[in-house]
């Protein structure tokens, strides 16, 4: 197993000293931090009992009906976690990881430590192609809300994953970070869980199944690279990727709603909300290790992704994001930058019209010309 650290480098000591790695390799430290105001509902997520709402009824989230039992031999929240990971079939990586986590809930097993797998294991379908070459619903033979709901399971599945390989691949900096780390993210991977339990139950009902249509690694990609850095894994997943469910919840939502799948729409708005958890918490953790190094959250972020090579995307769910606690000015100046290079992008495309239009308007008075 590759040795991680709290910064950016693969550890040659012991782990206690590891904090202080790399603080002094960023350069100039920014001004003062932002202010960030946490997430208010942190606290009752944390202590909220394992949630059993894992069918969606009628009137919303409901209890599931009973399953076969299902064996969770593992001794540790990490071997849970390289289990979980280990499992190809969805539905059972689900189980799994509700198991797991209602095991630590029940004080039954420490993190301990495991070596996590290479990557995920995965059922032979969805085909994984490149992110160009995901089929429109038309071609892939799905109506709308099929098609963005499988696009969601996808998502929700890859998320288990990237939860437990956190909690897994950072077990050696147990001492360093704490149980309450760990506890994190396997709740995390709990409601991920749910989730893709949910989205599973509703495209079975549209008659479809996960893996109906073509989908991308660009998630565990994005996990891969940051696997030997908890300050870049908390950075990449929960602050950009998770943060992105929050701004594009609400129009996934509103798209649904347009095609008239109230019901899905209800399930991607419960999905939607229980994500802002995700987030936070991710914020918190990441304060945390920052405060340890004693670097500068805010700059010590935009780093980190200028350096794994991360591009924030807007729009920008702007009230979500500061419901979170993600201070503006760690992402704002993305969307506008962005929205410069698209005015750039429109000018030229205007400047080369106009000057297309020019060449025909001159060519057109020459031929007039020549022909009197």
């Amino acid at each position: 197993m590759p040795q991680v650290v709290l910064r950016l480098r693969p550890r040659c000591f012991a782990a206690r000293n590891l904090f202080f790695v790399r603080a002094l390799s960023f350069g100039t430290v920014a001004p003062a931090p932002s202010q960030v105001r946490p997430w208010p509902g942190l606290r009752s997520w944390r202590d909220a009992p394992p949630n059993e709402s894992r069918s969606w009824g009628s009137h919303g989230p409901s209890p599931s009906p009973p399953h076969d039992p299902i064996a969770m031999p593992a001794s540790s929240l990490s071997e849970c976690a390289a289990t979980v990971l280990s499992t190809a079939d969805p539905l059972t990586k689900s189980r799994l990881s509700h198991l797991a986590y209602s095991r630590w809930c029940r004080r039954e097993i420490p993190v301990g430590s495991a070596v996590p797998p290479a990557r995920p294991a995965r059922p032979e379908k969805p085909l994984l192609v490149p992110p160009k070459e995901i089929p429109s619903h038309k071609s892939a033979g799905l109506p709308l809300n099929a098609y963005m709901l499988h696009n969601l399971a996808h998502v929700e599945l890859n998320a288990i994953d990237l939860a437990w390989d956190t909690v897994v691949r950072f077990s050696p900096l147990r001492e360093e970070l704490g149980d309450e780390f760990f506890a994190d993210f396997a709740r995390v991977a709990d409601d991920e869980s749910r989730h893709f339990s949910w989205c599973s139950q509703r495209l079975n009902e549209l008659g479809f199944s996960y893996g109906d249509m073509p989908a991308h690694n660009f998630l565990w990609r994005e996990c891969e690279k940051s696997s030997e850095d908890v300050a870049a894994r908390l950075a990449v997943i929960p602050l950009v990727q998770e943060a992105r469910g929050l701004d594009a919840g609400p129009r996934l939502v509103q798209k649904l709603v347009g095609f008239g799948d109230l019901r899905t729409s209800y399930i991607v708005t419960k999905i939607a909300e229980e994500e802002m958890a995700h987030v936070a918490v991710g914020l918190y953790w990441f304060l945390h290790v920052c405060k340890k190094m004693d670097r500068t959250p805010c700059a010590t972020f935009k780093d980190l992704l200028e350096e794994y090579g991360v591009e924030l995307k807007g729009p920008f769910n702007y009230t979500a994001r500061d419901k979170v606690g993600i201070p503006r000015d760690w992402y704002d100046g993305a969307e506008k930058q962005e929205g410069r290079a698209k005015l750039s992008e429109a000018r030229n495309t205007q400047n080369f019209v106009h000057d297309r239009l020019a060449s025909i308007i001159a060519l057109e008075r020459n031929n007039s010309e020549m022909n009197c």
